[in-house]
This record gives structure tokens, sequence and C-alpha cells, in this order.
């Protein structure tokens, strides 16, 4: 815990002085109640029966004042608070590796699947966009609080050849900065035309920007799901960074076997290896995590992690308020039994 104010804490030194007071008070009443011949007064003076329970009220205002003391030198602390996330990008691979059924039933359908459970468990009002990617990338479904549109887009899913996994991130950026003049075309010096993108966007012109420490971007984040190395399109590495210098994290998820898997389709058969050092490398360069997901049940279990932590986030917050909160209480507490056992406050 921090203190803004810390000078303040130096008056609970002063506590102890009305600990010491409240007990001379006491004394001095007993003193002055042996005067009296009633023996009624001499007993109450005395708190006969009384003894814990008199004590109880003075006790909690005595609290009550620390805490106020506490929230007078503007303490703060790390906790858990929901997130402003407000749009989500699930950037996903299509290619044909995803074919592969070492990820049950394969880890096309497995990566589907858990997608759509992604998007039960997050709040309504996060925005979510969807890009596939293989050879090229497009934008599967811009970003929306549809969850029935987000899923139908989903299931579109088509196999294709390729992995551009640099592609996929650069499509996200440019849907989440629609006006940043982002051109994935003059990126890849016109060699492929990318599906998906509108024409006024492809000929906007790339503007200057200031770049900002990668993982501030509060208001978005991307969620790479790839299961192969990249093959085409723009260096991974260059796309991250991109995304690191506009503050954006790219949490990715690594799909398949490490020790990769030989899969065949239409005459052809190739073998398909989960490069995990670049998606950890990638992960590493905007301040994410990398999660890998050798099951279907591990992919469901990372989805559940990832929900979990972009709509909460720790953060450090002032909480002057809450322990003001918790004085004034005190000092009604102890006002009301005082009242209530002894007729009189304190």
């Amino acid at each position: 815990m921090n203190f803004l104010w810390p000078e303040f804490l130096w008056l609970l030194l002063a506590l102890p002085l009305l600990v010491f007071l409240y007990v001379w008070l006491l004394r001095r009443k007993k003193k002055m109640a042996l005067r009296y011949a009633s023996l009624s007064i001499v007993r109450e003076a005395m708190g006969s029966g009384q003894t814990v329970r008199r004590h109880i009220p003075p006790a909690l205002f005595l609290l009550s004042l620390a805490l106020m003391l506490i929230a007078a030198s503007r303490p703060s602390a790390v906790i858990t608070l929901p997130s402003n996330q407000q749009t989500i990008m699930l950037a996903m691979d299509v290619s044909g590796s995803m074919r592969a059924t070492d990820v049950q039933p394969n880890r096309l359908v497995a990566a589907q699947a858990a997608a759509k459970a992604f998007l039960t468990e997050l709040p309504r009002s996060v925005k979510v966009g969807i890009v596939a990617f293989a050879g090229s990338a497009q934008v599967a479904q811009i970003p929306t609080v549809n969850r029935e549109d987000l899923a139908s887009a989903i299931d579109r899913f088509q196999l294709q050849r390729g992995t551009a996994i640099g592609n996929g991130i650069i499509m996200s950026l440019a849907t989440l900065f629609p006006d940043a003049g982002i051109d994935l075309q003059s990126m890849q010096g016109g060699r492929e035309r990318q599906r998906g993108l509108a024409i006024d966007q492809e000929k906007k012109e790339t503007k200057e920007f200031t770049p900002v420490a990668p993982g501030s971007y509060n208001s978005a984040a991307i969620i790479l799901l790839t299961d192969g190395q990249r093959t085409t399109g723009v260096d991974s590495l260059e796309a991250a960074k991109m995304a690191a210098d506009r503050g954006v994290r790219i949490y990715t998820v690594g799909i398949g076997t490490v020790d990769g898997e030989t899969i065949g389709f239409e005459g052809w058969s190739m073998r398909v290896r989960l490069d995990e050092e670049t998606l950890k490398a990638v992960a590493a360069k905007t301040s994410a995590d990398y999660f890998y997901a050798g099951t279907a049940a591990d992919l469901k279990k990372v989805y559940e992690t990832l929900s979990s932590r972009l709509t909460v986030e720790k953060k450090e917050t002032e909480i002057s308020g809450l322990l003001a909160l918790g004085a004034a209480v005190l000092a009604l507490l102890s006002a009301s039994l005082s009242l209530l056992w002894f007729n009189r406050i304190l």
C-alpha cells in the first residue's frame, strides 16, 4: 500500500493518548462514585456485569478514528477491477494444417467450439471482431456485440493454403484503427490483394504517429490462434512491433502438437509444426502472454483464462473512499451500541 499524503500518518500517534485519556477518565469516575452512598451508583461506576460490553463502543470509535486518519493520507493499493476493454479481435488460423486430427475432432473444429464458448463468457458490452487468415487475411466479422453474428462468422470458416500470421495481426490492427492508414497491401509491396479490405481503406496513406509503451492501450486486445509456422506474408515479429508501438497486446495461442504431424490432402502431404518460439516472441513484444493448447480441453481452458483476464484487471487505485466508508460505519455502530446499552453516546 502506498500513500499520497503520508505525513497524515503521524496523527496516528495521537491514538495512544486517547487510550490513556479514556483509562484516566474511567479511574476518575470510580473515585468520584465512591463519594456517594448509593450502592447502585457505585456498581454502575465499577461496571459490575458490564465490564467487557462497556468498552466495545469506545473501541469501535477509536478504530473509526484510525481509519479516518489513514483515509486522510490517501492510500492506494493494487486491486482487481472490471476492465475497460472495449474491443477484442480474434485472429484465427484457417490454413490447411488446421484439418490435422491431433486435436479432436480436428484443430479447426476444436478452435471453432472454443471460440464460440469464449464469446458466451464475455460481458455483452464487449465488442468482438474476427479476422481469418491463411495465405491471406480477411475480416470475417467487424467488431460487434451481436454474439449470433460472431458465431455464424466462425461457422463459415473455409480452409485455405498458406499461413500468413503477420497479415492476420495487421488486418486486426487495421480493423481496430480504421483511421490510422494501415495498408497491408503496401507493406507486401503490392504482391497480394487482401480480400475484406475496403477500397477507400486501401487508398489511405500511412499516418504519422507517436509510438506508445507496449501494452498501454487498454481499450482493445488481439487474441491470435494458430497451429503452424508462417509461410507467407508480412513477418510476424514486424507485425507484432506495429501492435506494440500502438500499445495493443497480442495474446498468442498455439494449438496442436509441438513435434508436429504429417497431413495429406488431395494427393499432397506436408509436415505441420507449431512455431512456439515465434508465438512467445510476439506475445512478449506486446507485453502479453503465450498459451499452449495441445488438446481440445486445453484450448477451452485457455479461452476461459483469457476471458477472465480480459474482463478484469489489476491496477493501482486510491482507496481513501473505502476506508472513509468503513470509518463512518464503525462510528455509527459505536454510537448505536452505546445508545442501546447505556442510553448515551459513548
